[in-house]
């Protein structure tokens, strides 16, 4: 009989300068990714729209099939980040982003303004989160949480970064030049960003305690599997359709606009908070307990803006909301690894993701369309706080019985 020996899988790869080089790469990337690609969009539609003569819903629409080709990016994408890691794919994505926006630029008709957006939404899907949270999540091993909470805190810069710079820029040219100057800069940060920064060799999975470590095939066709996906787009439909409509709300109560777009911005200041608190109550709880317990502090503090009235009742409610958004974001970062470990992280994660997205890119016409359905902003919130609700319910399936 032959003795035979087994060697421990290699999960890591990358000394500690190397581990600081990966993540200071992705998140100057990230921002850089979702500053142009995501948040420099609703700063230029108005300018858009005034100088193209294409009506507002008509822009938007274009925007959303981005979000939805990134959606469907991401199965694929999610199969590549598990084979051969993040280096290729990002790259690749960072390069298809600078030509998709240069068409969108240089669009001179609807047709061409659209493939333009669906070929963006190609490069976000290889490029925004998800592919940037299963890198970490791999090559950081056991301390992937932290590893996250820092990506996603500096992430969360890229609105306060390219938001004012996109308005600068179309004030002093106009829309079409102003992508041409986001694209370059795109091209000169995440090009070489993801090719130089991401390099390593991709380790292999480590194991988490208190997983399960099952097939692919088999998690994603699972009762906890769909119950998770369904847990946490609810709650992602009712979150985003919420924070897009906050204006409208605050205005519908007595704000000025001025005043209403400083309490959406004390939101965002309190979901970068939010994401700071992870690490304790991820010290403190189980899977099961704070994913049930961040979805129903969004269904609460939803509904509580649609009951409340009152300047500082109003922006405190707001800013509580934020924070709860922030954690859901690493709720939803580390909901595979928390349940099924990290060995089929992209796939599953690109799986989890896609319908995620998909009411992430309905989330703000469907906010619009519930109010005129209810007759104001105010009811528009109180059902969207029982769909938060209802995904609580959800979420209460959604941990394996190993994990619990």
């Amino acid at each position: 009989m032959t003795a035979t020996t087994t060697t421990p899988p290699q999960t890591e790869t990358l000394d500690k300068a190397g581990l600081r080089r990966v993540l200071a790469t992705l998140c100057l990337t990230e921002i850089t990714s979702w500053g142009i690609l995501y948040y420099a969009f609703p700063v230029l539609s108005v300018a858009i729209s005034r100088e193209s003569g294409w009506s507002p819903s008509v822009i938007v629409a274009a925007f959303s099939i981005s979000q939805l080709v990134a959606a469907v990016v991401g199965i694929p994408v999610g199969r590549l980040l598990d084979a051969g890691g993040p280096r290729t794919v990002m790259t690749a994505g960072s390069v298809l982003a600078v030509p998709a926006l240069l068409v969108v630029a240089w669009s001179p008709n609807l047709p061409v303004f659209y493939a333009g957006w669906a070929l963006a939404g190609v490069a976000m899907g290889a490029v925004l989160y998800p592919p940037a949270f299963a890198a970490l999540t791999r090559w950081y091993g056991a301390d992937y949480v932290k590893a996250l909470m820092i990506l996603t805190l500096a992430a969360g810069l890229a609105s306060t970064v390219f938001a004012p710079l996109a308005a600068a820029l179309v004030e002093r040219y106009d829309w079409r030049a102003t992508y041409v100057v986001l694209a370059a800069i795109l091209a000169a940060v995440t090009i070489p960003g993801h090719f130089l920064g991401l390099r390593g060799r991709w380790p292999d999975p480590p194991r988490h305690p208190g997983t399960s470590a099952v097939d692919h095939r088999d998690a994603s066709r699972s009762r906890t599997f769909a119950a998770l996906v369904i847990a946490l787009s609810l709650a992602a439909f009712a979150a985003f359709a919420a924070v897009f409509n906050l204006v409208p709300l605050l205005i519908e109560q007595g704000f000025s606009p001025g005043l209403a777009a400083l309490t959406l911005g004390l939101g965002g200041a309190g979901q970068v908070l939010g994401r700071i608190g992870y690490l304790p109550i991820a010290a403190h709880t189980g899977p099961r307990g704070r994913t049930v317990a961040i979805i129903a502090a969004t269904a609460a503090t939803t509904a509580l803006l649609g009951v409340v009235d009152g300047v500082t009742a109003l922006v405190s409610v707001a800013i509580g909301a934020g924070l709860v958004r922030g954690v859901f974001t690493l709720v939803q970062a580390t909901a595979i690894t928390d349940r099924w470990g990290a060995t089929h992280y992209g796939r599953l994660n690109g799986l989890m993701s896609a319908p995620i997205v998909i009411v992430m890119a309905l989330a703000p016409w469907a906010g619009t369309a519930l109010s005129s359905w209810t007759g104001s902003y105010a009811r528009t919130y109180l059902v969207l706080g029982g769909i938060a609700l209802l995904a609580a319910v959800f979420a209460a399936a959604s941990v394996p019985r190993r994990t619990t």
